[in-house]
């Protein structure tokens, strides 16, 4: 019988934002997988655990991986960590899940910290529909292509971004999105030196040319307004009106179909159509 894989989210910041089944899931696994195992090493230490650990990040992930899902399938348990965050959101733990799924190997998701949830509950933006962008591509056409394709998007983006690549960002988005878009970024999110600037994007643009930004963030942005639809006219109902009069319906019941269809007065088109030649 295989073990489990455990997703095991550590904190992005705080060391009190651990929870028992966190430490505990740690503690029971049978070895632990991490993007870094210097900083899980710091982790474990807080807790007071020793564990046998492998390394697993991006660029070792398909030997890793492998090797990872042939100790589960021999019966291990392994807790999957990252740096900080929730493993396999914007993460190459994603591919071990996909591996696990594909394997026939139970995956355990235990919920905890996670940067975009925690940014977005308090940006300010709307949250009921959002989308979680990631990081955007190094390569400056690579990321103007991603952005274009986010334009016309409704609901609310999410993006992570580093310090070095920020200001380069904020004034594609401005390009992209208008510099009156409203914009919130999270800063060093539960850290000592926590701060989230509600803004517009030309002036997020303007604000970290001229301060270079410091620590990891979280931008959350207002999606576009909905398309207003133009209302009908009757001239639109009566247009409709000829079109199903053509197809052959009487001329109340095309002027009962058109009215309904477009939103229009009944009585009024009916007067409309009765007089045109």
């Amino acid at each position: 019988m295989s073990g489990t894989l455990y997703l095991v989210p550590t904190p992005i910041g705080n060391l009190g934002d651990i929870s028992p089944r966190m430490a505990q899931t740690m503690a029971q696994a049978d070895f632990i997988a991490a993007e870094d195992t210097r900083v899980t090493m710091k982790l474990l230490n807080h807790l007071e655990l020793k564990k046998p650990m492998v390394s697993y990040y991006r660029h070792n992930s398909e030997n890793s991986g492998q090797s990872i899902l042939q100790r589960l399938l021999a019966g291990e348990s392994c807790a999957l960590v990252t740096d900080a965050g929730t493993p396999a959101i914007s993460d190459p733990g994603e591919d071990l899940v996909a591996l696990c799924a594909q394997n026939g190997v139970p995956v355990v998701s235990i919920p905890g910290p996670c940067a975009l949830v925690t940014a977005l509950a308090a940006s300010g933006q709307p949250t009921g529909r959002f989308t979680f962008e990631g990081f955007l591509a190094m390569n400056k056409k690579n990321r103007r292509r991603h952005l274009e394709s986010l334009r016309g998007e409704e609901r609310t983006m999410i993006f992570y971004e580093a310090p070095h690549k920020l200001p380069a960002t904020l004034k594609d988005l401005a390009a992209t999105f208008g510099p009156e878009r409203p914009i919130s970024l999270c800063r060093e999110l539960s850290k000592l030196h926590e701060e989230i600037r509600r803004t517009t994007l030309g002036e997020a643009a303007d604000y970290y040319d001229q301060n270079p930004p410091r620590g990891e963030f979280v931008l959350v942005v207002r999606g576009a307004e909905p398309a207003q639809e133009e209302e009908a006219t009757l001239e639109d109902g009566l247009a409709r009106v000829r079109a199903l009069r053509e197809e052959g319906a009487s001329l109340r019941d095309a002027v009962k179909q058109a009215a309904k269809e477009l939103g229009l007065s009944r009585n009024e088109l009916y007067d409309m159509a009765v007089n045109d030649k």
